[in-house]
């Protein structure tokens, strides 16, 4: 999500195997990253790094898309 200035919502999906039923488990995380070029757009693929805190809930940067 791109709504908010020099901020954009990044959805990470991780996959696993549950122990005992055998099954692939996908569960997602949202992060919140620091953009200040506002240059990407929501459905965009980033990568993103931990920095130093930015803001209350700001803790990540965008790296490239």
């Amino acid at each position: 999500s791109d709504k908010n200035e020099q901020t954009v919502t990044v959805s990470v999906e991780r996959r696993f195997k549950h122990p005992v039923l055998k099954k692939i488990i996908r569960k997602s995380k949202k992060y919140r990253a620091h953009d200040p070029k506002n240059s990407f757009k929501e459905g965009d693929q980033v990568r993103i790094q931990e920095c130093a805190p930015v803001s209350k809930s700001k803790r990540w940067e965008v790296l490239v898309a």
